[in-house]
């Protein structure tokens, strides 16, 4: 049987029409979308770096290594929009927000740092937005449900205890911080273990998809959604 191929026409097609899309829905990230459909400047750059990232997909030559690359391209855009997103859930501001951009862009002008952290932002989220369409309604790929936003809050807890262990500074910030530091490289290897588990499923599973199929509990380890609470 002939296997059909995703084309890089069809991708950006797809991609470009989600975004303007953005112009009659109202969740947030279609906010952020929207945005970036009022500068021209801020579209074309958007949409030559997307261009790239889909160019990992359709160079593909198989339909499964195309499945595996686009899973791969939403690791990456999470892992680029989390400088961003830990600031603006975090609610950071002030002398802490200028020592986490210090942190991840060094000795750079805290303002030019801010308005390349938050164009990268926007374009990133846009592409986030088209990858996870692609993804649902194109591929239609089992992976973008639960399997993928599971990793994605993952990864957010992992990134914030990072931030929040290098940041202490008061004394009780370095004793929360200990426990962070010594979790951290379980956090670490969840991670590895999701992204395995994920780029090795079937793209559509016999039997649902559950958190369990990432980490089987065994004596010594036990579930955990989050360190942080509920959010």
């Amino acid at each position: 049987m002939l296997v059909r191929l995703y084309k890089h026409a069809q991708l950006m097609e797809e991609s470009e029409s989600r975004v303007h899309m953005s112009v009659y829905l109202r969740t947030p990230a279609d906010a952020i979308a929207r945005g970036m459909l009022d500068c021209r400047e801020t579209y074309r750059r958007w949409e030559a770096e997307h261009g790239r990232l889909m160019h990992t997909v359709s160079d593909r030559g198989r339909l499964a290594e195309q499945i595996t690359a686009l899973r791969t391209a939403v690791f990456g855009l999470v892992h680029r929009r989390a400088v961003f997103e830990y600031l603006r859930k975090g609610g950071i501001t002030g002398a802490r927000r200028r020592r986490v951009l210090a942190l991840f862009y060094g000795c750079r002008d805290y303002t030019d740092a801010v308005l390349r952290e938050h164009a990268n932002y926007v374009r990133c989220s846009s592409s986030y937005l088209c990858t996870h369409h692609l993804g649902e309604h194109l591929v239609q790929d089992a992976a973008f449900n639960e399997p993928l936003q599971l990793y994605e809050q993952w990864y957010a807890e992992y990134f914030r205890a990072y931030c929040d262990t290098e940041l202490a500074e008061s004394e009780e910030e370095k004793q929360a911080s200990e426990a962070l530091d010594a979790l951290r490289p379980l956090l670490k290897y969840r991670l590895a273990q999701a992204r395995q588990a994920i780029l090795a499923m079937p793209q559509s599973p016999d039997r649902e998809w559950r958190e369990v199929q990432i980490r089987q509990p065994n004596g010594d380890t036990q579930r955990m959604r989050s360190i942080f609470g509920a959010e």
